[in-house]
């Protein structure tokens, strides 16, 4: 039997395929009126609302044989929700907007809806609303954008790290890009793969936390900011790259300590690509969106892990007083 293609169904049809799935999302901030009208509306608690939008464009952002539906919907949150916590905010909503081929199965954009929508009830952040657009042939492009509450806080800016501050990430380094490094050269395991084998779990984790984002620790943006971070970024293109966005915006260098790094490259990383290039990725692998923050001395929140400190001097980022040689992802730059 052919599969149904999105070309089968009216708009209204897959609409109605579509707003079950998502119906399951609630959020802590009140929705005023959900999906099914021009616009949703979606209460502010405290008055001031976090915005950031992101997007996934087929054969760019993702390959259908390395990666399901579902695990491009999870990923396309987790860039996001990220974003919302570097901000030192809670997720409140979600807006969802695809533009399809209309050949494109529609068991696929399910599968898409279905990994929103779990990412979604996993952050406490509803789908709200969204869009929907036919695209040329083989064009796939996934956006979501997503809104945030400060619960009555400052946001926490990119510019506020002062000299003898701590630099301190939460979650993983490397993983994604040590994935996409085992992908790229035929080592890797993409979402056909069964269970691995016992001394197949290092490729495994790292290539499952590049197709999917893993799960980043979007509720330490708040706690980081309650701590008192003076600064946060989302590591979405690299650390070196990330952390030197800070100390541009924020006047100071960034030193960060070897012997740290090494320990942030031990086990998965460096297991399945050995210590050099899994310090290269802890360095410049992007798509991890973990949180890196600078604290006051004493301040660093448990379940942070310090990376150096920050220092006066000429903005740049540091490796035992070295220029590190990678830097990290640029969207129109090979």
């Amino acid at each position: 039997m052919a599969p149904t293609r999105l070309s089968d169904l009216s708009e209204g049809d897959l609409l109605a395929r579509l707003f079950p799935i998502f119906d399951g999302t609630k959020g802590a901030a009140p929705l005023l009126l959900g999906p099914g009208d021009d616009a949703a509306v979606l209460g502010s608690p405290s008055g001031a609302v976090v915005l950031t939008t992101d997007s996934m464009v087929r054969g760019r952002d993702w390959r259908d044989d390395w990666s399901s539906g579902r695990e491009v919907g999870r990923k396309v949150v987790a860039q996001n929700l990220a974003d919302i916590a570097a901000m030192g905010a809670v997720p409140t909503g979600l807006l969802v907007a695809l533009a399809a081929d209309p050949s494109t199965e529609l068991a696929w954009v399910l599968d898409l809806a279905e990994g929103i929508a779990e990412a979604a009830r996993e952050a406490g952040a509803p789908v709200v609303g969204g869009d929907l657009s036919s695209a040329g042939e083989d064009m796939l492009l996934v956006a979501i954008t997503a809104t945030g509450d400060l619960d009555g806080r400052a946001p926490v800016r990119r510019d506020g790290a002062q000299p003898e501050d701590v630099v301190a990430v939460c979650g993983g380094l490397g993983r994604s890009g040590g994935g996409l490094q085992l992908l790229l050269e035929g080592r890797g395991r993409t979402h056909a793969d069964g269970e691995p084998e016992p001394g197949d779990r290092a490729v495994h984790e790292l290539c499952l936390v590049h197709r999917t984002a893993g799960r980043p620790p979007f509720e330490q943006g708040p706690v980081a900011a309650r701590a008192g971070a003076t600064s946060m970024i989302d590591v979405s293109d690299g650390l070196v790259r990330d952390l030197g966005r800070v100390a541009r915006a924020s006047g100071v260098r960034v030193e960060l300590s070897g012997r740290a790094l090494t320990r942030a490259a031990a086990g998965a990383l460096t297991e399945a690509l050995g210590e050099v290039d899994a310090l290269r990725q802890v360095l410049s692998g992007g798509e991890e969106h973990s949180l890196a923050a600078t604290f006051p001395v004493g301040a660093v929140p448990p379940g942070w892990t310090v990376l150096g400190t920050c220092v006066a001097g000429e903005p740049a980022v540091l490796v035992d007083g070295a220029v590190p040689t990678v830097t990290g992802w640029d969207h129109f730059r090979p």
